[in-house]
């Protein structure tokens, strides 16, 4: 979508766009999967309004700010989110790779694997296709972002790819939604709590992520490849 864009306009785009994934495309074969961080509900709503059925992965690393799980056990009851799973690290792998809760500090990428990757991929095998939440205003390797992706063998849908920053503020105003509680800490990306800082004023959206470290993805979004659908108008 480029041009002068109405918020209306980017919702009847992300809505028909959700509507066709989910019950033309991929019926019982599409997830989405959410941090319910600090963007969260924006693409949560959506969805609720397509199909409040449809599986919400939610990744419980064990590493959560308390504040990340009051936010989602929040949306899930305001938005009537009726399939939400949890998915976490095998106990087992956690006793042998992290007994001391020090991985994040040592080596983060295996953390992240151990924590994230493993779990969600566990569970992906179920599904043809995917909904992210991820955009390119998040900046680095999210820049050119395509709307919709093939990736490891399945569709993968960013509906929210091309929506700036200030177009989550106002849908947030707009559908009056409840920020996540520690935007107003000036955590503007959440991730694990020992993993995410604020952001400075003029800093990127995720520079508090990893700080200090070459690292700005935790590994679930591997390379992919654009694909072009005929899509709902």
């Amino acid at each position: 979508m480029t041009g002068s864009i109405t918020l209306a306009d980017r919702r009847r785009h992300a809505l028909a766009l959700l509507d066709d994934m989910i019950h033309r495309r991929f019926p019982s074969r599409i997830a989405v999967s959410s941090s319910f961080g600090t963007e969260a509900a924006v693409l949560l709503d959506l969805v609720a309004a397509i199909d409040r059925r449809v599986p919400i992965l939610f990744l419980d690393t064990g590493l959560l700010p308390p504040e990340t799980l009051a936010y989602r056990d929040h949306l899930v009851a305001l938005l009537g989110l009726g399939n939400v799973r949890r998915l976490g690290p095998d106990p087992a792998d956690l006793a042998n790779q992290d007994p001391l809760d020090r991985l994040h500090q040592d080596d983060p990428e295996r953390c992240c694997d151990l924590r994230k990757v493993r779990p969600l991929d566990r569970v992906l095998g179920e599904f043809k296709a995917w909904i992210t939440g991820r955009k390119r205003h998040h900046g680095g390797e999210r820049g050119d972002l395509a709307e919709i992706e093939f990736s490891d063998g399945r569709t993968k849908i960013n509906p929210l790819a091309d929506w700036p920053e200030t177009a989550i503020a106002q849908a947030f105003a707009a559908r009056d939604l409840p920020p996540h509680p520690l935007l107003a800490c000036g955590y503007r990306s959440i991730g694990c709590g020992p993993c995410s800082q604020p952001t400075e004023p003029g800093e990127p959206v995720r520079a508090g992520r990893w700080r200090g470290r070459a690292k700005t993805e935790c590994g679930i979004h591997r390379p992919a490849q654009t694909l072009s659908l005929p899509l709902p108008a």
